[in-house]
């Protein structure tokens, strides 16, 4: 029960790495972040005098690399709608950023393919579509953008993905 709770742990601080740096954070910034420590008051007492000991006590959580991945594979779903949100907010710059960027996590999945566990290339799956509706976005900007009102941006999008949806079977 913990695994599907740390790739979606994975998945939010990935986003949140994403928003401020556009970058992907790594496995190892993740575990980092999940070292706590906490101290424990010892109190011993003594006839000439009382003292106190304290004792750092460590927990660490690992995030596993499958969790990492399919961590990953989801937050490609955030992207997605980030780039549709921002669209539909007039920013026409941040969807070409994020189809760069999506591929490039496409490209890094494929590489691994069928040779990872299965959540994996289930994940890529779903991955793949959120890639084809960004990519969708981009050419609709790129072709019909200057056609196009800005304010009617994300009424075109919502449209598109519905259709999109419907044709997968979604």
């Amino acid at each position: 029960a913990i695994f599907a709770g740390l790739q979606e742990y994975v998945e939010a601080v990935s986003f949140q790495y994403f928003i401020k740096t556009r970058s992907l954070i790594s496995v190892e910034e993740i575990n980092k972040q999940l070292i706590f420590t906490a101290e424990d008051r010892e109190e011993t007492t003594n006839m000439t005098s009382s003292s106190h000991d304290k004792q750092q006590h460590t927990w660490s959580l690992k995030v596993t690399p499958v969790d990492y991945l399919l961590g990953v594979a989801d937050l490609t779903g955030e992207l997605m709608r980030l780039c549709i949100s921002s669209v539909g907010n007039g920013d026409i710059d941040t969807p070409f950023e994020l189809s760069q960027f999506l591929r490039q996590i496409y490209d890094g999945f494929t590489f691994i393919g069928n040779t990872g566990p299965y959540e994996v290339s289930k994940k890529l799956y779903t991955l793949k579509q959120s890639l084809a509706k960004v990519e969708n976005a981009c050419y609709t900007l790129k072709v019909r953008g200057s056609e196009i009102p800005k304010h009617m941006l994300a009424d075109v999008f919502s449209t598109k993905t519905e259709l999109i949806d419907q044709e997968e079977g979604l």
